[in-house]
């Protein structure tokens, strides 16, 4: 049998932004590469799942980063940043920050998916703290939440790691927990039982290194 009707999923999404949108456009782009059968699932992460033949992945990724669609690989990855609508502005819910996180880890490898969000304010429409890595934005400094859990009966809220971050210090601690994840995680092993497994304390003793 030819391998060259293989198809491979795709995440896409219109990037980070105000509020969760797709114009005409983008959704003609991505019709294209549907036959009448097609359909798309929606996930809870603010993205569309399509499956696109893999002899044409690279041509696929191309044209929809032409109509400003983001592109992302399915799997045991970081997902991208499950963000707020940025209800009060860019600069005020830092959009910028938010926008740069997801450039720096949205598609790295990892044991088991990844779930990092972000919001702007306390409100919280994000959901940073039932998520693996969320982020809250509190005045100009940044709070830092791990180990959140939104589904099962065992469902929790993420424990406070760091607070008031500046940017800088973000990107580098978010980034290096993933680091920490990647090189010490057990296959398919959530994060949530990894930190149980491996220790606030610890991580934050890695942290200092």
């Amino acid at each position: 049998m030819e391998q060259a009707d293989k198809k491979i999923k795709l995440a896409v999404n219109g990037g980070i932004s105000f509020g969760a949108k797709l114009n005409a456009k983008q959704l003609n782009v991505i019709a294209a590469y549907m036959d009448a059968g097609d359909e798309l699932e929606l996930t809870t992460f603010q993205q569309l799942y399509i499956n696109v033949p893999e002899n044409e992945i690279n041509l696929v990724k191309e044209k929809f980063r032409e109509a400003g669609l983001s592109c992302y690989p399915v799997g045991n990855f970081v997902k991208s940043l499950r963000t707020c609508n940025f209800c009060k502005g860019e600069e005020k819910e830092g959009m910028p920050v938010a926008i740069e996180l997801n450039e720096r880890i949205a598609g790295k490898s990892v044991p088991f998916t990844l779930r990092p969000a972000y919001t702007g304010c306390p409100i919280g429409c994000g959901e940073p703290l039932v998520n693996d890595i969320g982020v809250m934005k509190l005045k100009n400094g940044y709070d830092l939440y791990i180990g959140g859990k939104a589904k099962g009966k065992d469902a929790k809220t993420g424990v406070l790691f760091l607070e008031q971050l500046d940017p800088e210090n973000l990107y580098q601690v978010v980034e290096r927990l993933i680091d920490i994840y990647s090189e010490h995680g057990k296959k398919r092993e959530p994060f949530f039982k990894f930190i149980n497994r491996y220790g606030i304390d610890n991580l934050k003793e890695q942290l200092a290194v």
